[in-house]
């Protein structure tokens, strides 16, 4: 589990922007709002800084309060904490330190801006570098104060907008931690719960659809043998074939469809050795490679009446994902499909 810039030790999907909701449509309406407010504010030093500094300051701002609002990535990433850090110092510096007049410039409204930027900053789980970014902000400030003939009490209240505004985000943040974990734990256990009775779901339904096969396949020639009769040597190759049928179903239960299994039978019929093997590669494969890899081996079945047949599903991971291997007393022949459902056939 990730350190969030030393901010908290949980994971980043159930932080605090999930807590409040910061998704979807509800986060592309709070960054239209904090663009709003940001511009107002930012907006008040047209005039009383220079129209270049005045208007890439609020460029600054805007592009930095929409970036720590819109990538969908908690925590932020680096290259994006740090540029929304950074931004609000420097459009404080371009409208503060460059004065139209020459009285000390005493606006400060790039900072009170400053502040809504960097709270957002801290939301999304960079703490130390939105610290980072209100110490910058206030020193700029406070040089202006210094670097006037007295040190403005404006100067020095509007240096403490982002302090405070900070302040009291870090304080939510530490009284939300037990929450975020609480939510995180509770997510963990409804996921495990509706894990499990996925798997309970679906190991019903298997056994409830090899018990309605094994019904509808040997039920007839169950009932003959427990009702004592004598079984006549048709009746006996039905129940080999039947067997090895059902042991199919057990060894390659992806492969056991009724095209396949009839081609199966037929071929057992006619003395050929017939091995279903499945190790597991159909996970995550298409449906329809899935039926090409059926096709090619219904195909083999068919037309083999000596020898024996192979066919294996390969296990996750390799290249080929099933062959079918025909062993006749003339001619050997070796079907591989891959990944893509690429059909080779390679003759020996």
């Amino acid at each position: 589990m990730a350190h969030v810039d030393g901010a908290a030790d949980l994971d980043p999907r159930y932080g605090l922007r999930d807590l409040l909701g910061l998704r979807g449509s509800t986060a592309w309406w709070f960054l239209l709002i904090l663009e709003a407010v940001i511009a107002l504010y930012m907006a008040r030093n047209f005039g009383q800084a220079p129209l270049w500094a005045a208007a890439a300051a609020l460029a600054l701002m805007l592009s930095a309060g929409a970036l720590v609002t819109a990538i969908p990535v908690d925590p932020l990433p680096i290259p994006v904490a740090l540029y929304g850090a950074a931004a609000p110092p420097i459009a404080t510096a371009l409208t503060v330190l460059t004065p139209v007049r020459d009285l000390p410039h005493e606006s400060v409204w790039s900072a009170f801006a400053s502040s809504y930027v960097l709270g957002v900053l801290m939301l999304r789980g960079r703490i130390r570098t939105a610290w980072a970014g209100v110490i910058a902000v206030a020193a700029v400030l406070v040089a202006l104060g210094l670097g006037s003939s007295h040190l403005d009490p404006g100067t020095l209240i509007g240096s403490m907008v982002p302090v405070g505004t900070i302040t009291a985000i870090s304080v939510f943040t530490a009284v939300m931690r037990p929450m975020q974990r609480s939510l995180r734990v509770l997510r963990e256990d409804a996921l495990m719960r509706a894990t499990a009775e996925a798997t309970m779901a679906a190991a019903d339904c298997e056994r409830t659809r090899q018990l309605a096969r094994l019904d509808r396949v040997a039920r007839p020639i169950l009932e003959r043998i427990a009702d004592g009769a004598k079984l006549t040597a048709a009746e006996r190759e039905e129940c080999r074939l039947l067997e090895a049928e059902l042991r199919d179903g057990l060894r390659a239960p992806q492969l056991v469809t009724d095209e396949l299994s009839g081609a199966a039978r037929g071929a057992r019929g006619r003395g050929v050795e017939v091995i279903l093997l499945d190790d597991g590669g159909f996970a995550g494969v298409p449906e329809w490679v899935r039926q090409r890899v059926i096709d090619a081996a219904t195909k083999e079945l068919d037309a083999t009446n000596a020898g024996r047949i192979t066919v294996r599903v390969l296990p996750l991971g390799r290249p080929v994902l099933a062959t079918v291997l025909s062993t006749a007393p003339t001619q050997d022949r070796r079907t591989e499909i891959d990944q893509d459902g690429h059909v080779t056939l390679m003759t020996d």
